[in-house]
């Protein structure tokens, strides 16, 4: 991931916060080409122009992220979005598209579906659980209303189960997609053969699928835990007797036959 200061268009500028008011013009430096711009002091202490800000936050948020974290090597200070709103100058149109970006962002993280029964959005607590109940379907119906995470139909058979209802036809959909996915064939990284172009994340299951250019390594936007695609062990265990751009030293872990539960921290 680029940092804040890696994009050429942001022209970030650090100056001591003795000489940086809350939100002002400060004294530019050499590197600064817009000499006119105000830079807003970021609770953090780093300084950014509201272009620039704009614009780094709008990456995250593409690249799935749900907060705002400085982008400075070495900070991992979380801004609010407030903050982020007030210090970029955002127009109500862009904070609109922000808003709804946070949301759809959320709802890959936190597992959210329809329900069957009242097409409202639901959250699954309990990943280990694919009966789910529906509160308000259950108040309107004046019963429980269970349904089935998996096939999205009013729940069958006994319950709490792992791998289906009791409904003809209920199968693990994100596993047949395990199982029946193509091979990658990665084009910046030779000696691999046999790895399938899909993975479900080690750490919380959601499946990814490899654009098959640069390295092995891949970015979860659910729990944003690296991983190899390859071997599937996490970032850190792998670069311990591999690189980025070679084959594994474990070589190619076989094809998923289950998803990993995760045990998020929202909950």
């Amino acid at each position: 991931m680029q940092t804040l200061s890696d994009q050429n268009e942001s022209k970030v500028e650090h100056e001591p916060a003795s000489n940086i008011t809350k939100f002002g013009p400060v004294q530019p430096d050499r590197k600064c080409i817009d000499t006119e711009s105000l830079r807003a002091l970021m609770s953090c202490g780093h300084a950014v122009t509201p272009m620039s800000l704009t614009k780094w936050c709008r990456r995250l948020l593409d690249q799935g992220m749900t907060t705002f974290m400085c982008g400075e090597y070495g900070c991992d200070v979380e801004w609010s979005f407030e903050e982020v709103s007030k210090m970029a100058l955002l127009t109500p149109e862009e904070m609109g598209y922000f808003e709804k970006k946070m949301f759809s962002n959320s709802k890959d993280r936190l597992d959210v579906k329809r329900c069957p029964g009242c097409n409202s959005s639901v959250v699954r607590t309990d990943f280990t659980d694919l009966c789910v109940e529906c509160t308000l379907c259950t108040t309107e119906k004046n019963r429980f209303y269970l349904f089935c995470w998996q096939c999205l139909r009013e729940w069958k058979g006994p319950s709490p189960r792992t791998d289906r209802c009791g409904n003809d036809g209920c199968i693990n959909t994100s596993v047949e997609t395990l199982r029946n996915c193509p091979d990658a064939t990665f084009q910046d990284i030779e000696g691999i053969s046999g790895c399938p172009s899909v993975r479900a994340c080690p750490s919380c299951g959601f499946l990814i699928e490899h654009n098959t250019t640069g390295c092995k390594h891949i970015f979860c936007i659910r729990c944003a835990e690296e991983f190899c695609f390859v071997c599937l062990k996490y970032s850190d265990d792998c670069l311990e007797t591999s690189e980025y751009f070679k084959l594994c030293t474990g070589g190619v872990a076989p094809r998923q036959t289950s998803i990993p539960v995760w045990q998020s921290e929202y909950y």
